[in-house]
Formats: structure tokens, C-alpha cells, sequence
């Protein structure tokens, strides 16, 4: 038996097809890999918001401590404790937690100062609750306003202000209505 050799065509041939290569090119990657950072820098921002939102929302509930004398202060004389210790509640500094660094009594506000283990972007800020109540009738309970938020209707807004958080960062009740 003669050992035949192929024609130098077909081996050319042979050795010329290839099957198709499956799969991406590094460009093609790169580009994939673009594509998405570009929307993880989008996403970004909002998530930062997000993350301050919940720290101000968790907060909020210790201010629960300086709400019952408060009340009980307008309801028997109409008048609210000017500071913690007419309030009969421990010095500012010494109501904190894991994002607040104080909360304090003035003349019908409440104000929590974020601290400690809070977002750099609110450390050091303010967020004021206003007691909102019906003057001529005391033995309405007192509502609470958070931050830019107006009184409700027929009610009286006592405690200045002092709210320096703006007002992307609070929670939508916090906020002002646009008229």
C-alpha cells in the first residue's frame, strides 16, 4: 500500500478554514465594562441620598424622649420648657445615639444635632422639630413639624427653626410643600 500525501491545495485548504471563534473580542469588553461604570457613577448619588435619608429617619425616634414634657407643659400652662433642665430632661449632649450627638429643648423646638458615626454630609447639622398646637385650645394634642414643613391648617407653630439639612437629604414629610 502506497502512502499517498494530499495535494498541496487541499492541505492549504485545510489549513486555511478555521471554524468561527465563539465568543467577545477585548474590545468589546471594554466597552461592555464602560458601559456600566458609567451607570454605577449615575447610581451613585442616589444611594449617598438614600443612605442620609434612613440615618435622619432613624433618628427622628430619639427625639420621642423631649415630646410627653413638652406637651405637658403647654397643656397645664400654655408655655413650653425654654431648655432641657426646665423640661426635666438630662443636658443636650448627653441625649445621643449612633448618628446624633444632641438633642435639644427650646421654647417649643426640638433640636437634634447629628454626630458620631453620622454622614460627613450632615455631622455638625441640624434637624428642628416645631411644636404645632391650637392656641385657644390647649386640650388639643401637640403636633409635631419636622424641618421645613409648614404647621397645619388652623394650628400655631412655636420653637424657632433652626433646620441647616437641606432639604434633598430629609424625608419628604420634612419638607416644604411648593406652592
Amino acid at each position: 500500500m502506497q502512502h499517498m500525501r494530499p495535494r498541496a491545495d487541499i492541505q492549504r485548504f485545510i489549513c486555511t478554514t478555521r471554524a468561527p471563534v465563539q465568543g467577545f473580542t477585548l474590545v468589546e469588553l471594554l466597552v461592555v465594562m464602560t458601559i456600566i461604570a458609567i451607570l454605577a457613577l449615575l447610581a451613585a448619588p442616589g444611594f449617598q441620598d438614600q443612605i442620609i435619608r434612613d440615618q435622619i429617619t432613624k433618628a427622628l425616634p430619639l427625639a420621642d424622649i423631649a415630646k410627653p414634657p413638652n406637651a405637658a407643659s403647654w397643656a397645664a400652662l400654655q408655655d413650653f420648657p425654654h431648655d432641657n433642665a426646665t423640661a426635666g430632661l438630662p443636658p443636650a449632649n448627653k441625649i445621643v445615639s449612633d448618628a446624633v450627638s444632641a438633642v435639644a429643648v427650646q421654647d417649643g423646638a426640638i433640636h437634634i444635632t447629628f454626630g458620631n458615626r453620622a454622614n460627613g454630609v450632615i455631622t455638625g447639622k441640624i434637624l428642628s422639630l416645631r411644636a404645632a398646637v391650637v392656641e385657644d385650645a390647649p386640650v388639643v394634642p401637640v403636633t409635631w413639624v419636622c424641618g421645613y414643613a409648614e404647621a397645619p391648617d388652623k394650628m400655631t407653630l412655636h420653637g424657632q427653626n433652626q433646620t441647616s439639612i437641606p432639604a434633598n437629604f430629609l424625608p419628604f414629610a420634612c419638607r416644604s410643600r411648593a406652592k
